[in-house]
């Protein structure tokens, strides 16, 4: 093997492989790259460059496709399954238009034929390393800098040892701490089945038996016995005791903070820290696997799931850009879109899913985004992007509190209402919510066009006529249109009519499978949604399940409300304590299993102080609303999140980073319309 490597004396020059059974060929341009300051290798073979990419790693190879033995295109698939980010420039004395086409099949950067000017090669060597960038953006590949023990541990995203060092300790030290007493009192304390007992927050207080405690109950519910031998020498089953459930519950609390710190700072892949809160579930015992598994299996995550895919589904046969036209004809600039459609986005999810509005909408918004760099020249805008989808999401999640159709949240509350004797009309419910939608809705938009003002690099954007522009470019509706729009209405009359026997899940999944059967959807438009996504949602409902099935959350939601000083325990202040707590547990929870965890210990601390229980289970449902922190708060962050991806360069363009800063700002506004609109403002008027 004939090799050269050269010293880079320039970090910017690309590391370069060239391959090439023509020695002096080979070596003379090996000379040319290296007064260039080019670090060079060569070789005269496929074997050896397989070996030399393997372990040198080099940016961008120059591969003559003629070459005996192993010739360039059999060496070309082999280096791309070791380095698929690894930019090939195919070059050959024998080129033809065959040639390139065969080649372009296997992801070649460029086809040059040799000779070629060395101009035109550097020209072309500086593109395809700046393209590896975005290859290794798409094959999520992280690059670390070595320079120091520092740098490595900050890393890069989907790398971070020094968050993944610190996020073990965390959980070590949740998990190895002593048992909390109060936690220890709720699991060993039984059910009277009285209202306003101290377990009545325990996620399945309806379900347990007079007399049983909450480590009784979980251990049967999830089938956890110690095997012990009785006196006849035979093996029985006993329940586990009270401190190996408070384990379990430790195990969550440490799950909690260790997936939370991944997700927010992308110490490793969203899928991956997914899994890993299932394998941390079963290796400590949380629940046995299959009962794991049935976690990660909710109507919540099937519904994620097949929202993406339906949205991809009206995406591919262009129903998008009509839906775009009837929603989206008003916003002819920014200020618009976030003053008028924002409002009116917000009063729509009150009564209609709001996790759909976001599936059918962001698509939309992207090809907006897309449609505006190309008429403008600019290569990216992400001040525009962050600003369309998270707007997007966050005014669709304020729709919550407008009716109690807006989520299972509202539903969880009404049963709240019913276990404590307290009645509320559906009108009675929209008359204390629905007020605060719009309004929160304009502010959210207020905050987008003062934060982005300086930030949108375009001057002006004219969604509705950009909407219009996409929509004209494929002509009249096809058949597949029309076949994908009656399947869209039908879908959301089953989620209208049925939602409460079939769940959210399943009439989506039933839709998906019409759409195959009339040849709109096939199953590779399916699998090119982003799964990843899917799984975050699946590990966030499978932490809500084991947060509340182990009293974690009940003794988390109780932690909270103890330290509350008494001016915030009664009154107006009861209703602001409840809504703090509860927004800031349902950035980590499902909004359902927050409102099971916090109203129960709420709702009764209103009646024994003289407060409206209807006001303090109102402020508690509506403030589950609040998730805009985190991906994992709610379907419609996760959506957003999804669909926000350079279709070509596979960027993912809005990070966990946007929805933290973004999600935390209007976290924190949310809580003060809630505060000074509601509690200080109309409700003072409203009798209750």
């Amino acid at each position: 093997m004939a090799e050269s490597v050269t010293a880079n004396k320039s970090n910017s020059k690309p590391m370069i492989l060239l391959i090439d059974d023509e020695d002096r060929f080979r070596q003379a341009l090996a000379r040319q790259l290296e007064v260039r300051d080019f670090k060079v290798l060569d070789t005269s073979n496929g074997e050896d460059a397989i070996k030399l990419v393997r372990h040198k790693n080099p940016e961008v190879v120059i591969l003559d496709q003629k070459m005996p033995g192993m010739d360039g295109i059999q060496t070309l698939k082999e280096l791309k399954k070791i380095r698929p980010e690894v930019q090939v420039i195919m070059h050959t004395g024998y080129g033809s238009m065959e040639s390139a086409r065969l080649t372009g099949k296997h992801d070649v950067f460029c086809y040059l034929e040799k000779p070629s000017t060395l101009e035109d090669l550097i020209k072309v060597i500086n593109e395809a390393a700046k393209e590896r960038i975005n290859a290794l953006a798409r094959h999520e590949i992280p690059v670390i800098q070595k320079s120091g023990l520092k740098d490595w541990l900050i890393g890069v995203h989907n790398a971070r040892p020094g968050i993944i060092l610190l996020g073990l300790l965390i959980f070590m030290g949740v998990t190895l701490m002593p048992v909390p007493h109060q936690l220890h009192t709720f699991l060993v304390s039984k059910k009277i089945g009285k209202t306003g007992e101290a377990i009545a927050g325990y996620s399945d207080y309806r379900q347990m038996e007079v007399g049983q405690s909450i480590a009784e109950y979980y251990t049967r519910k999830a089938r956890l016995y110690n095997k012990t031998t009785g006196d006849n020498g035979k093996v029985v089953k006993v329940p586990l005791s009270t401190e190996q459930v408070a384990l379990r519950a430790k195990v969550m609390v440490g799950i909690l903070l260790l997936a939370a710190l991944f997700w927010a700072t992308g110490a490793v892949p969203i899928g991956i820290t997914a899994l890993l809160v299932g394998v941390l579930m079963y290796f400590f015992g949380v629940f046995p696997a299959d009962q794991v598994a049935k976690a990660y299996a909710k109507d919540s995550v099937v519904f994620i799931f097949g929202v993406l895919a339906l949205a991809a589904a009206i995406s591919k046969t262009g129903l998008d850009r009509r839906i775009g036209i009837l929603l989206l004809g008003t916003s002819t600039s920014l200020r618009r879109f976030a003053l008028f459609f924002g409002p009116l986005l917000a009063v729509t999810a009150s009564f209609l899913s709001e996790h759909a509005l976001v599936a059918f909408i962001a698509p939309i918004l992207m090809l907006v985004y897309l449609g505006t760099l190309k008429t403008t020249g600019l290569k990216s805008d992400r001040g525009l992007v962050v600003m369309l989808l998270l707007m997007l999401t966050f005014c669709a999640n304020i729709g919550g509190p407008g009716s109690p159709a807006a989520g299972g949240r509202n539903a969880v509350m009404l049963g709240i209402f019913a276990d404590y004797g307290v009645s509320i009309s559906f009108g009675q419910w929209i008359k204390m919510g629905l007020p605060f939608v719009p309004v929160m809705a304009m502010v959210i938009g207020a905050y987008f066009i003062t934060v982005f003002r300086n930030k949108i690099k375009v001057n002006s954007v004219n969604i509705a006529a950009e909407v219009r522009r996409e929509s004209e470019k494929i002509g009249k509706m096809t058949a597949d249109e029309f076949k994908a729009a009656g399947v869209l209405v039908l879908v959301i009359v089953l989620w209208t009519t049925l939602s409460d026997r079939f769940g959210m899940g399943g009439p989506v999944i039933l839709c998906l499978v019409l759409l195959n059967v009339l040849g709109v959807l096939r199953w590779k438009d399916i699998n090119s949604i982003h799964w990843d996504v899917v799984a975050l949602y699946a590990a966030a409902s499978a932490m809500g399940y084991g947060l509340a099935a182990t009293g974690a959350a009940l003794w988390l939601a109780n932690s909270f409300v103890s330290v509350l000083p008494d001016f915030l325990k009664t009154g107006t202040g009861l209703c602001i304590s409840t809504s703090f707590i509860t927004g800031i547990l349902t950035n980590f929870m499902s909004d359902g299993a927050t409102v099971a965890a916090v109203g129960p210990i709420t709702v009764p601390m209103a009646t024994l102080s003289g407060t409206s229980p209807i006001m303090v289970g109102l402020a508690t449902a509506f403030s589950s609303s609040f998730a805009h922190m985190l991906i994992i708060g709610t379907p419609n962050n996760a959506i957003a999140f999804s669909i926000a991806k350079d279709p070509e360069t596979g960027e993912q363009l809005i990070t966990m980073k946007d929805f933290f800063i973004h999600g935390f700002a209007i976290f924190i506004l949310s809580l003060a319309v809630l505060w000074v609109w509601v509690f200080f403002g109309y409700w003072q008027w409203i009798a209750v």
